[in-house]
């Protein structure tokens, strides 16, 4: 007699996944240091070598945020969890927030806000453009928001809004100034004291050569203030000389910055069981960065990504958006008319093993997202990824010139020395 509840056997196989080369939009190709790091075995939460590892995790992420932030750390969980922790406790029901939106990212920070139950203000730019300081100021004196978010690198339009003005205008306007760089840190500057940022988060599955999982965050002193006017301490965990904040409840338990700093911080104070192994690969992806140089490895991802770019125009491929505010580690090409994108993406996976990516809302079927980023910010990866897409395209019937994209790409390498 069969067992109603029994499994199927093939499931009892350990999974096994096929040879990837993720070369689109994020996540990427895993940095095998980190995947070595991330094996390491797990010791108890209050261990001191538990306890030594998140110290010196946060000091390296202070080099790789370019910040004196005594508040950076991570919050377990994706790039979402970082965002949502960082909006949902800074904003109170009501707040006003300013997002300027380019891309979809905008669009979910105006979503994770909304359930904040902050008054949302949205700007607009066209898919493929950015944001000038003016606009924005603009935008800051007609609304008088709380909090300015928005996001640096847009992978669904590959733009990289420029940040280096905005701290210095909320900063004259008495406004927070927060920015998602999950998919530009790294592989673009990124300044976070040098621009004024009062809050960063970030994922590790884009230039950090990591998985998705972890999401590094700094504050500064005025978003941490923010945050502590709001402080709770647990019942079962609170004493009689822990104070209360006198602000509103953050309404994420998971969530509260302020709870989780006090995890963070000399008290240890419990608050979630750290997620070990992703501590041990966030380590890892810092460290590496910083042996590398944040400024070499900026460099290394503009390199790589000005030969695919010009690799792929070179393939009589045009290329989308403004060129001047492109993201370092990925660019966006229209599909050719009368071929099959999706096709394409299909045989590029199953007979070649290399991910591209399509896009999302106005943009989805009109082009295709190619990266260049972390792990894969190199030259054997480049010239794979264009010598595959070339004989698929040829394929579908698209007219280029044999050879011209890895032909284009090389000659890039040479002038730059690589």
């Amino acid at each position: 007699m069969t067992d109603q509840y029994s499994v199927n056997p093939a499931l009892l196989r350990p999974f096994s996944p096929p040879p990837r080369l993720l070369m689109g939009p994020g996540p990427i190709t895993v940095d095998p240091r980190v995947l070595r790091a991330m094996s390491a075995q797990l010791v108890g939460q209050y261990d001191p070598a538990m306890t030594q590892c998140m110290n010196e995790t946060m000091a390296l992420y202070r080099g790789v945020f370019k910040t004196k932030n005594q508040w950076t750390l991570l919050v377990d969980g994706t790039s979402r969890a970082g965002i949502e922790a960082v909006l949902i406790s800074l904003i109170e029901p009501g707040d006003k927030i300013l997002v300027p939106v380019f891309g979809r990212f905008g669009h979910l920070l105006c979503e994770i806000a909304e359930r904040c139950g902050a008054e949302v203000h949205k700007i607009h730019k066209e898919w493929g453009e950015v944001f000038t300081p003016d606009e924005i100021e603009t935008a800051i004196k007609q609304v008088q928001p709380k909090v300015l978010a928005i996001v640096q690198g847009d992978t669904s339009t590959t733009m990289l809004q420029p940040l280096d003005h905005l701290g210095e205008i909320c900063a004259r306007h008495g406004v927070l100034f927060y920015s998602d760089g999950t998919a530009s840190i790294g592989g673009n500057p990124f300044e976070t004291d040098k621009w004024q940022l009062d809050a960063v988060s970030v994922g590790l599955q884009k230039c950090l050569c990591g998985p998705s999982g972890s999401a590094p965050i700094t504050l500064s002193e005025k978003a941490v203030a923010t945050i502590r006017k709001r402080r709770h301490i647990e019942a079962g965990i609170r004493t009689d000389n822990h104070i209360a904040g006198s602000g509103r409840r953050i309404a994420s338990n998971y969530f509260d910055l302020g709870m989780i700093m006090d995890y963070w911080g000399e008290e240890r104070l419990n608050h979630h069981t750290e997620a070990t192994t992703m501590l041990y690969g966030a380590r890892e992806c810092a460290r590496i960065l910083l042996e590398e140089g944040v400024e070499n490895a900026i460099e290394r991802h503009r390199i790589h990504g000005k030969a695919m770019a010009q690799g792929l125009a070179a393939m009589n491929l045009k290329l989308f958006g403004d060129q001047s505010n492109k993201m370092h580690n990925v660019v966006g090409v229209y599909i050719p008319e009368g071929v099959a994108g999706e096709a394409v993406r299909s045989s590029m996976l199953n007979d070649f093993g290399i991910e591209i990516g399509t896009s999302f809302g106005p943009l989805h079927g009109k082009i295709w997202r190619i990266g260049t980023m972390g792990y894969n910010a190199r030259k054997d990866a480049v010239l794979q990824t264009l010598t595959a897409l070339e004989a698929v395209l040829r394929r579908a019937g698209h007219s280029q010139t044999a050879n011209a994209g890895v032909d284009t790409a090389m000659t890039i390498y040479t002038q730059e020395g690589y």
